[in-house]
């Protein structure tokens, strides 16, 4: 089976830790009453965890009363959604049309074979994920990146280098 990441196989299911399964029961139990609750239940267990863990699907699903193909497909239909841990540091890369007329490709390209991290993958080691987005809102600025949340514009070869190296120190001080 093959993730919608360029082909890359997904990590194997970890068993979920006390922790997780703390944090995936509380969510339910603090939302599963709302109307629509499945994408708050999600959107809260992805705040909380970093990724929804395959596992968490069948205890919503239970939660909420609806089966698990339901929530599988609510999980896979919103790209924000994670199902395996990100790297230290998540780098949203805007592939709209005014950022590609800016060079973002050449970008995405250096990413890859500079620094060996394909479009929706994390490097080999775990230092930084990055996600294909599509408008950041920043068009005037592009090529734009959202890094951990913080919007970034202007960037080139030399910027992008940098944020590489900056989730690599970032990664290393865990």
């Amino acid at each position: 089976m093959s993730s919608r990441f360029h082909g890359t196989a997904p990590a194997p299911a970890q068993p979920l830790s006390p922790a997780q399964s703390d944090a995936i029961d509380a969510a339910i139990a603090r939302l599963q009453t709302m109307p629509g609750a499945c994408l708050p239940i999600l959107h809260a267990i992805q705040e909380e965890l970093g990724f929804v863990p395959p596992d968490a699907v069948d205890r919503i699903a239970s939660g909420l009363n609806l089966s698990r193909a339901e929530v599988h497909g609510v999980v896979t239909f919103y790209h924000d959604f994670r199902t395996s841990p990100p790297g230290r540091t998540v780098l949203k890369f805007c592939r709209a049309e005014a950022c590609q007329a800016r060079g973002c490709v050449a970008l995405e390209t250096r990413l890859r074979d500079h620094h060996g991290i394909a479009m929706g993958a994390t490097s080999a080691d775990g230092a930084l994920t990055v996600e294909p987005v599509y408008c950041l809102g920043n068009c005037s600025l592009g090529p734009s990146v959202l890094v951990d949340g913080k919007l970034l514009g202007r960037l080139d070869a030399g910027r992008l280098d940098g944020l590489v190296a900056a989730a690599k120190r970032k990664a290393g001080e865990r």
